[in-house]
């Protein structure tokens, strides 16, 4: 049995679709908090169970039976993300499982400016401390973060944010794949992987670029100072904790902590990866 938490999530979604091609769905279950919302796996044969990361008696059910489980990062801020991550591993250690994989990110490091990569170094180094086979699923930049920054641009003409540095940018869609691979392939990848990222990394002014080619009209990057779009993001409504953690982002960018790319992830899918450029298409479709 192949367990995937965080299976309604935009990742883990597309996770399961991924896995229901390569194995049949009486082998896949999920984790979820609202089972409500993974009624459409339960239909397609997949067995569905209430998760928590934070309620340890739901985890060792939903996890019962599993071979192996694939622990998608909690989707929380602060100290918390690290507790509730290892709540999640040792609940699938305690369930037997004989590999756990856990979706972490190419910049990784007790170092980092972005925060989140603190959470994801403190938790791959918990889970390596346990002492049974596990993957590290270092993941590219997510690409489809751009919609974010690139919202106002598309109306204003103007693609405003701090200094930055170059992200290789990466689809969801390639990533899920990778992790089904990861799941149903024995040996592919192990312990903690090489960046799995685009073939290309690009800064804001190369994306401001694309958008120009691509919507037809001029997009100009406009670099402000960090402060200055701090509180021009929270004036628009973003939590002061929001804009420090993304500031982050860009702090981290400019050191060159996404500035990587690997081959790795092409490897794996056998063609090469998504570009950044079809994502921001489906993104200007999109709107």
């Amino acid at each position: 049995m192949i367990v995937v938490t965080g299976a309604t999530g935009q990742l883990g979604s597309l996770i399961v679709d991924r896995l229901l091609e390569r194995v049949p769905a009486s082998g896949v279950a999920v984790s979820v908090r609202d089972i409500d919302k993974a009624a459409s796996l339960a239909h397609r044969g997949v067995r569905v169970r209430t998760g928590d990361f934070t309620d340890a008696a739901t985890l060792a059910h939903a996890f019962e039976g599993a071979e192996k489980i694939l622990i998608v990062s909690a989707a929380i801020r602060g100290p918390g993300a690290v507790v509730a991550n290892r709540a999640a591993i040792d609940a699938a250690h305690a369930a037997g499982a004989k590999r756990i994989l856990y979706t972490s990110h190419q910049a990784a490091s007790r170092h980092s400016l972005f925060p989140a990569q603190l959470t994801h170094a403190e938790t791959e180094e918990h889970l390596a401390a346990l002492g049974v086979p596990f993957t590290a699923l270092r993941n590219g930049f997510y690409a489809s973060t751009l919609s974010y920054s690139i919202g106002a641009a598309l109306e204003t003409g103007q693609l405003v944010a701090p200094a930055d540095g170059p992200v290789s940018w990466t689809a969801h869609a390639d990533l899920a794949e990778a992790a089904a691979i990861a799941l149903t392939d024995d040996g592919v990848l192990d312990g903690i992987t090489p960046a799995l990222t685009a073939s290309e990394a690009l800064d804001i002014e190369a994306v401001a670029a694309l958008l120009t080619d691509i919507t037809g009209r001029g997009i100009r990057r406009v670099v402000v100072a960090d402060e200055e779009w701090r509180a021009g993001a929270i004036e628009g409504g973003m939590p002061a904790a929001a804009a420090d953690f993304t500031l982050g982002l860009y702090r981290a960018a400019r050191r060159g902590e996404f500035d990587v790319t690997d081959p790795t992830l092409e490897g794996l899918l056998g063609h090469p990866p998504t570009s950044a450029r079809s994502v921001l298409e489906a993104i200007v479709a999109r709107r």
